[in-house]
């Protein structure tokens, strides 16, 4: 399932919305064969990429129901305004997006920082806060739960940065720094990397990384908000995991299952942090039969 969508044309793709103020850069793609009973697919991506991320499975995500894809402030084609980026202001672009969009219900699938997102979202329905309806949830290669997380020397660098704009970030700083999370034997096209770096220097997004990692220190604070809304919310959960992931880690996922019985757990051998990009086929194959659940 290679990508074929250049940055050119995932752009052409996609949609500008008032997300509260900030313009948040939506890809909405149409179902291939519609199936009224399927809500859109909400996927919320990681850091320090964008949704460009889900270009490879795109295509079999949709062949059935309408996915959104937001860029997160600071990232991608999205807005880069001057204030600190935590948590709860990407969550509050997501939710307005949402919004903004027209749409009631969703499932869920997050990575990486979109797994706190989301975390944020649901701690806001169990709160009776939330905008819109959540069914179903799948969650990816995320940190979770920050005493396991083994944070690069690139994400630990960045975070000893003072929160302000640099002009230190190279693409082949960015792309290397990418690279290093997959595992040793995956392959994934230069293109592909190329491609999202060129996304996220929209508007100057690569200066902006010792702003938008602030999302870790949001974790350390308040995880059991996030995490426990994951734990907690009474939406069926599935979760996919590459097995080799160096940064969050394994254990995670079992930790996530354990504190929730009954949770399908599909780990993809051979796969680091990024199995949308690494194993497309396996990825989505895994999501898919997740949300279709019982």
């Amino acid at each position: 399932m290679p990508t074929t969508t250049s940055d050119e044309a995932w752009r052409a793709g996609g949609r500008y919305v008032d997300a509260g103020g900030d313009v948040v850069f939506v890809r909405d793609e149409p179902a291939a064969h519609p199936d009224p009973a399927e809500p859109p697919m909400l996927v919320l991506h990681g850091f320090p990429t964008c949704s460009f991320d889900f270009a490879p499975v795109l295509p079999a995500l949709a062949a059935t129901r309408r996915v959104l894809l937001p860029d997160h402030l600071g990232h991608g084609l999205s807005a880069k305004p001057d204030r600190r980026y935590g948590i709860r202001m990407l969550a509050d672009a997501v939710e307005a997006a949402v919004a903004a969009l027209g749409i009631g219900e969703v499932d869920l699938l997050t990575h990486d920082v979109g797994d706190s997102i989301g975390g944020e979202l649901l701690a806001r329905d169990l709160e009776g806060d939330l905008g819109f309806g959540v069914r179903r949830r799948v969650l990816t290669n995320g940190s979770i739960y920050m005493d396991l997380a083994q944070l690069s020397d690139g994400q630990q660098l960045l975070l000893s940065l003072p929160d302000e704009p640099i002009d230190l970030i190279t693409a082949e700083a960015w792309i290397g720094g990418v690279r290093r999370t997959f595992a040793a034997g995956s392959v994934v096209d230069d293109a592909e990397l190329e491609a999202l770096w060129r996304l996220n220097t929209h508007e100057n997004g690569q200066r902006l990384l010792p702003r938008t990692i602030r999302y870790i220190e949001d974790r350390r604070v308040e995880e059991r908000r996030y995490t426990g809304a994951i734990e907690t919310h009474p939406s069926p959960l599935g979760v996919v995991w590459g097995a080799l992931d160096p940064i969050a880690v394994p254990a995670m996922a079992e930790r996530l299952v354990a504190a929730r019985p009954g949770t399908p757990l599909v780990t993809l051998d051979d796969v680091g942090h990024y199995p949308m990009l690494e194993a497309p086929d396996r990825f989505a194959a895994a999501v898919l039969d997740l949300f279709a659940g019982d």
